[in-house]
C-alpha cells in the first residue's frame, strides 16, 4: 500500500473515531425531570441576579434559613429547623439544624449565614436586591458604606491589602474603631460634596483605633488634596456588629428588624438571601466560584454541568439534610428562548414542564374540547409594564408621560397579543385582600393630545424620535409594535423598536440606556409593598431616574406603621402618586400559562407562579389527576372576543 494512501486511511480512521467519541459523549441519559427555563441564566450567584430563570435554578441549589412551600408559599423550615418571634415582632431567633451541610460535605453553621448576609449587604457585591435586607436594623446604613456613617459610630475600615494568609479573593484587612469626624477638602463646592457618586472623593475619615486617630481616604491611592498621613482604604462602613443579624452561637441566628415586618420570613425564603460558601467564594472569586468545577451549595440539588445555551443539569445533593424526601435524582433545565420550539419539545415528550406558551397556542388550548388537563391557567401576582427614562427628554416632563399612558389601548393589546390576561391600570395586581390599588386613567386620546400640546408638541410636531427596548420574545415584539403604532396613530409621534438578548437587555436597562423599556414584575411576596418599593429614589430596581420625596416618605413610613389598615392606606397613597406621575405604565396583569405532564406530582398553582422542584415526583402509573390538574384557579380566566379590525400603521 502506498505510504500516502496508508496515511490518508489512518487519518480517516482517527477522524471517524473522534467523531464517534464526540457523538457518544453527546448522548446524555435523560434526566428524571426536564423543563424549559426559557433563556440562559445570567449568573448562579444568588446575591447578584433578579430574574425568574435564575431564581428557578438557585432555589434548587441553595437553601436559606427558611423555604417557601409549594402550594401557598408559606414559610417552612430550611436550614433553620425552628424559630421564635418576640412579642413586638422585631426579633426572630432561628435554631439551625445540626445536620445541615454544604455540597462538599463540610458543616454549615450560623457563621456561614452571617458571612452571607454581610456579603449581600456589602455595596461592593452590587446586589440589586440588597434593599430586601434593609428591614434589618441598620441594614440600609451598612449598604450605604461611607454615606451611612456618622461621627460616634462604630465602623469597620476595609484596607486595600488582604491579611497575611487570606484566601485570594477575601476582603481586605478590616480595622475596627470609632468614627471621630469626617473632614472635607478645602475649596470644594457644596454641589460636588453633595454628589452621591463623588461622596468619598473629597472626604477624609478620621477613625480612633486602639486610642490612636488614623486618617483614611477611600480609594487605591491617596490624592494630593488629602491631609498628611492619610491612608488608602477600600471602604469605610458601619461596623457589621451594629446590623441586626448575628450568630448567638454556632447554631443560633438572631435577626433584629427596624420595625415589625409581617413578610420577613417570606423574604428569608427568597433566593437572593440564600447563603453562599465563604471558602468557595474567596478561593475562586467573582465569575469563577459559580463554575461547575468550583461551586459549593447547600440545597436539595447540586450543579452537575452547564452547557451554555443548551441546558443545566442538576443532581440530587447527597449531603442535603432532607435528601430522603427528594424524589428526583436529576433535573435538566433547558435554555430555549423560542416559545414555539419549547411547545414542540413538550408535545413530543422531550420536556415535562414549560413555563408558558405563546398567546396563539394558549387561545387554542382555552378552546380545546375536551379541555386539556395539562393546561391550567391561573392568576399571578405580577404586572407587565413599560417604564420611561425620566432622566432623558422628553420623558422628564410628566405631561409627556401622561400623554403616552393615555394614548395606549390596553384592550387591543390583550386581545391581540395575549391570552386571558387582564388590562392593567395599576402597578399592584388584584387579588390581595383588603387592598384596592389606585389606578391610572384609562385611554383618553383627546386628553392625551391636549397634554402633548401643553408640553410643546402639538399633534406630535417637534417630538423627538423615541425607541422601545425589549428582550426578544415574540409576544414582547408584538406588544412593542402595537404600542408603536398606537402612539403614531393617536399622537403623531415617530417610534422605533429595538430588541436585545437577555443579558444585554438587563445591562441596558440598569444603565438607563433606553427611552422606553419593557419590564415585568412578579411580587417577591404577597403584599403591595413588593410592587411599590421598587420605585423609591435610588432603588436598585428603579432604573427610571424618577424620584418623588412624598412617595419615598409614604413607603418608608408604611414599613414602620403597626396598624395594618393605616399601613395599606399609606401604600395606596404612594401608588396613587406613582400612577399620577407615570414613570411606570402598566399594561396587563399576568396569568400563568404553564403546561405540565400528568405524571408529575407536587406542583401547584400559586399567585407567585414559583414552583420548587425538590417537591416533585414522577408517577407514571398513577391513575388520578396530579396536583396541577386538580388545582383550582384563584379567579376565573375567560377569553375575551378578539378584535377583528387590524391596527393601522
Amino acid at each position: 500500500m502506498p505510504p500516502r494512501l496508508a496515511l490518508a486511511i489512518a487519518i480517516f480512521v482517527l477522524l471517524v473515531g473522534g467523531i464517534i467519541a464526540v457523538v457518544k459523549e453527546g448522548q446524555l441519559p435523560p434526566a428524571d425531570f426536564t423543563f424549559n427555563n426559557d433563556t440562559e441564566v445570567e449568573s448562579l450567584d444568588p446575591a447578584v441576579v433578579t430574574g425568574q430563570p435564575e431564581g428557578r435554578i438557585i432555589d434548587e441549589l441553595y437553601e436559606g434559613l427558611v423555604r417557601l412551600g409549594p402550594k401557598d408559599r408559606e414559610p417552612i423550615p430550611g436550614v433553620a429547623e425552628s424559630w421564635d418571634i418576640s412579642e413586638d415582632g422585631r426579633t426572630y431567633t432561628f435554631h439551625l439544624r445540626h445536620d445541615a451541610k454544604w455540597s462538599d460535605g463540610s458543616p454549615l453553621n450560623a457563621h456561614d449565614m452571617v458571612y452571607s448576609m454581610r456579603r449581600f449587604l456589602d455595596p461592593q457585591t452590587f446586589a440589586e436586591y440588597a434593599y430586601q435586607a434593609w428591614y434589618l436594623k441598620n441594614g440600609r446604613r451598612y449598604s450605604r458604606a461611607a454615606r451611612g456613617v456618622e461621627p460616634g459610630d462604630k465602623v469597620e475600615v476595609e484596607l486595600v491589602e488582604r491579611p497575611d494568609g487570606a484566601l485570594p479573593f477575601a476582603r481586605g484587612e478590616v480595622l475596627r474603631g470609632e468614627l471621630v469626624r469626617i473632614e472635607t477638602d478645602e475649596g470644594v463646592d457644596q454641589e460636588m460634596l453633595d454628589d452621591p457618586l463623588k461622596f468619598v472623593d473629597h472626604r477624609t475619615f478620621v477613625v480612633s483605633i486602639d486610642g490612636e486617630e488614623r486618617l483614611f481616604r477611600v480609594g487605591d491611592n491617596v490624592p494630593t488634596t488629602a491631609p498628611e498621613g492619610a491612608e488608602p482604604c477600600r471602604q469605610v462602613l458601619l461596623d457589621f456588629s451594629e446590623v441586626g443579624f448575628r450568630a448567638i452561637d454556632d447554631y443560633t441566628v438572631e435577626t433584629v428588624l427596624e420595625s415589625p415586618t409581617p413578610y420577613w420570613l417570606n423574604l428569608l425564603g427568597f433566593y437572593p438571601l440564600a447563603p453562599v460558601n465563604q471558602k468557595c467564594v474567596e478561593t475562586h472569586g467573582p465569575g469563577q466560584w459559580t463554575e461547575v468545577e468550583n461551586i459549593v451549595t447547600n440545597g436539595p440539588f447540586k450543579l452537575e454541568f452547564h452547557r451554555i445555551r443548551d441546558r443545566i443539569r442538576l443532581r440530587k445533593n447527597e449531603h442535603y439534610w432532607n435528601r430522603d424526601n427528594v424524589a428526583l435524582e436529576t433535573i435538566d433545565a433547558l435554555a430555549v428562548q423560542a416559545l414555539t420550539t419549547s411547545f414542540n419539545l413538550y408535545e413530543t415528550g422531550k420536556v415535562d414542564w414549560i413555563t408558558k406558551v405563546t398567546p396563539l397556542i394558549a387561545r387554542e388550548l382555552f378552546e380545546a374540547d375536551p379541555p386539556r388537563p395539562d393546561f391550567n391557567p391561573d392568576a399571578q401576582f405580577g404586572t407587565y409594564f413599560y417604564t420611561f427614562n425620566t432622566s432623558r427628554k422628553p420623558f422628564d416632563d410628566v405631561r409627556v408621560r401622561q400623554a403616552l399612558m393615555l394614548a395606549i389601548d390596553r384592550e387591543e393589546i390583550v386581545t391581540t397579543a395575549c391570552a386571558g390576561e387582564l388590562p392593567a391600570l395599576s402597578m399592584t395586581p388584584p387579588g390581595l385582600p383588603e387592598y384596592k390599588a389606585p389606578e391610572c386613567e384609562p385611554m383618553n386620546i383627546t386628553r392625551a393630545k391636549e397634554l402633548l400640546a401643553e408640553a410643546g408638541y402639538p399633534d406630535g410636531t417637534g417630538f423627538p424620535k423615541i425607541e422601545i427596548l425589549y428582550n426578544y420574545e415574540q409576544q414582547h415584539q408584538t406588544i412593542a409594535e402595537l404600542i408603536r403604532k398606537q402612539w403614531r396613530r393617536n399622537l403623531g409621534i415617530d417610534v422605533a423598536t429595538r430588541n436585545e438578548e437577555w443579558g444585554s437587555y438587563l445591562s441596558s436597562q440598569r444603565q438607563q440606556k433606553y427611552d422606553v423599556v419593557r419590564r415585568a414584575w412578579i411580587g417577591d411576596y404577597l403584599d403591595p409593598n413588593s410592587m411599590l418599593d421598587l420605585w423609591v429614589t435610588g432603588g436598585e430596581n428603579n432604573s427610571t431616574g424618577w424620584s418623588n420625596a412624598e412617595f419615598d416618605k409614604l413607603i418608608q413610613d408604611a414599613k414602620a406603621e403597626p396598624d395594618a389598615d393605616k399601613r395599606l392606606e399609606m401604600l395606596a397613597d404612594a401608588e396613587r402618586i406613582l400612577m399620577r406621575e407615570g414613570p411606570v405604565m402598566p399594561i396587563y396583569y399576568y396569568v400563568s400559562r404553564s403546561m405540565l405532564k400528568p405524571y408529575v406530582y407536587g406542583w401547584y398553582n400559586n399567585l407567585e407562579d414559583r414552583h420548587p422542584l425538590w417537591t416533585l415526583s414522577i408517577r407514571r402509573d398513577a391513575s388520578g389527576p396530579n396536583d396541577f390538574m386538580a388545582s383550582k384557579p384563584v379567579r376565573e380566566i375567560t377569553m375575551k372576543p378578539r378584535r377583528t379590525e387590524a391596527a393601522t400603521p
